[in-house]
């Protein structure tokens, strides 16, 4: 299911958070699990990996993750504003000191013209750092080809904000 790239990304994730004793959380609408799926098929993982939330519908964000009502109002679940409050919800609420959230337009339908299928935000937070990175994406092809693409983002950007941040 992932590529042999994907899984060494993953597993270089999960050495660096275990260097550090980091435990990871992670926080998904359109990849339902995938992420999670990814780091957990790596061995080892259950020494870093604390939890996995799937939040699919609104109400799911809302009360697993405490994102609020007025951000999922005001900017959509797709949205730069309501993947950082699925980071920040996923880090608090597992304890863990690196949280991944991802949400976005996976298709094929769902789109429109301010929120196209294929658009995805991908949010990493940190318990010991000021601020939360969030990257918007763009990912082109079918529904699979737009989760997993998700998925080596989101491992990316964790290993990139540990860089910077550790």
């Amino acid at each position: 299911m992932f590529t042999n790239n994907l899984r060494e990304n993953a597993e270089q994730l999960l050495s660096r958070c275990r260097r550090l004793s980091l435990k990871i959380s992670i926080a998904e609408s359109c990849t339902g699990g995938l992420i999670s799926s990814c780091i957990t098929a790596c061995k080892g993982s259950s020494s870093v990996f604390e939890r996995g939330y799937i939040a699919y519908s609104n109400e799911a964000k809302e009360e697993l993750l405490d994102v609020s009502l007025t951000t999922l109002q005001s900017f959509g679940a797709v949205s730069s504003e309501v993947a950082i409050e699925m980071a920040e919800g996923a880090l608090i609420k597992a304890k863990s000191n690196l949280a991944l959230a991802v949400t976005g337009v996976a298709g094929p339908g769902g789109g429109t013209s301010l929120k196209p299928v294929g658009l995805v935000f991908i949010a990493c937070a940190f318990r010991d750092a000021s601020d939360i990175k969030c990257k918007k994406f763009n990912f082109s092809g079918d529904r699979e080809a737009i989760r997993l693409a998700t998925v080596e983002q989101a491992i990316l950007l964790g290993l990139e904000f540990l860089i910077k941040n550790t």
